[in-house]
């Protein structure tokens, strides 16, 4: 097991202070919106971007494409069988295949498939709030590393 360089403890703060922002920001907008925050798993998306944007989950491709896909997952398995609990477990599955396959493994998207079939959404929601959330949530990281001197991301794919 290779040993890791701990970060500075400014770049430690400016990241923790800016998945507090992004969060804050997302917050704002899904309230202005009437989108509970919680619809999608956004947080833990912040988190893993902001907290540990070198890893390969933390990609603009794996952050977007992964919402996309497990949110895809989640209502084509609740439209062609209906909500059940089985029906979630599914989803998430088929989330997880998806996310591999097109390279964007987005580990906190998985959960989406889960919500889709609690909440009963619609094929509306890919559009709000994953994709505009998963997208205000790339901006947002992309400017805040740029403007902090981090090279975020280091590739987009």
């Amino acid at each position: 097991m290779g040993s890791r360089t701990p970060l500075p403890y400014s770049q430690i703060a400016g990241r923790a202070v800016g998945g507090a922002l992004g969060i804050a920001i997302m917050a704002t907008l899904a309230h202005a919106s009437g989108q509970p925050l919680m619809m999608v798993p956004f947080a833990t998306s912040i988190v893993l971007v902001m907290g540990s944007p070198e890893a390969p989950p933390a990609k603009p491709r794996a952050v977007v494409g992964g919402h996309i896909l497990s949110a895809v997952a989640g209502i084509a398995c609740a439209t062609m069988f209906g909500d059940a609990f089985w029906v979630s477990a599914v989803g998430v599955g088929l989330a997880i295949a998806l996310m591999h396959a097109a390279d964007a493994f987005h580990p906190p998207a998985g959960i989406s498939p889960l919500i889709i079939t609690s909440v009963h959404a619609t094929p509306l929601f890919l559009l709000t709030p994953v994709l505009s959330g998963a997208l205000v949530l790339v901006g947002f990281a992309f400017l805040f590393h740029r403007l902090s001197g981090e090279d975020w991301p280091e590739r987009w794919t």
